[in-house]
């Protein structure tokens, strides 16, 4: 077994920094996709809704819904829908071309269509602009 290279302490850092903003982005980004899918689906997003979909309660649901519109990716009023300002679309558009993207490539390479979907919910918010460029390419030298 080959033994991996020592890592530094700041490599080590800031590997784990880039791991803890993906986490902090990756509600950002489910949610904003989930908020967009509802408006396609019903013309609507409401909180109820999204707690049904996520399997959350809605304080949890409300929460994240406040932090959003601090982050100026949602508007909501109480008891209205809740809507995507640009940049929520913008966000909810750019996570949903990453999920088709890593979830195309887990196919190209042979994983199973449901267990491709699956994994790349994960993937997506964690994959680097090169990874994800060289996933591009791959599928692009397939096709």
């Amino acid at each position: 077994m080959k033994k991996e290279p020592f890592i530094s302490q700041d490599q080590s850092a800031d590997k784990f920094e880039r791991i803890r903003r993906a986490h902090q982005s990756e509600i950002a980004e489910d949610y904003v996709e989930m908020i967009s899918d509802l408006i396609v689906e019903t013309g609507e997003a409401r909180a109820v809704d999204l707690a049904s979909r996520f399997g959350v309660t809605s304080p949890t649901v409300n929460a994240t819904i406040q932090r959003l519109q601090r982050e100026g990716l949602v508007e909501s009023r109480p008891y209205r829908s809740i809507f995507l300002t640009q940049a929520g679309r913008k966000l909810a558009e750019a996570s949903r071309e990453k999920h088709q993207v890593v979830r195309d490539f887990l196919v190209a390479i042979g994983v199973n269509e449901d267990v491709a979907e699956q994994d790349a919910e994960g993937v997506e918010h964690h994959v680097s602009e090169q990874t994800l460029n060289r996933f591009k390419e791959f599928l692009r030298l397939k096709s």
